[in-house]
């Protein structure tokens, strides 16, 4: 299966979602209340959840100011 790129669905992620995961770069769990935020914004609901490149986004390339 195709991963979901991060790119695609974290304009639609939750502020609070996007800062947590901001704060707890590279976690080995995320949260329920995370997870199901990233799958309402149409992200991957399958384990792992994030991959490396998509952490890679989370602290390169995502905007601090939502």
């Amino acid at each position: 299966m195709e991963q979901i790129r991060i790119q695609k669905w974290w304009p639609h992620l939750d502020v609070d979602a996007k800062q947590w995961l901001r704060e707890n770069v590279r976690a080995a769990v995320i949260p329920a209340k995370v997870q199901n935020r990233i799958a309402e914004a149409g992200g991957p609901i399958d384990d792992p959840l994030l991959s490396d490149d998509d952490w890679d986004f989370v602290t390169t390339q995502s905007e601090f100011v939502d």
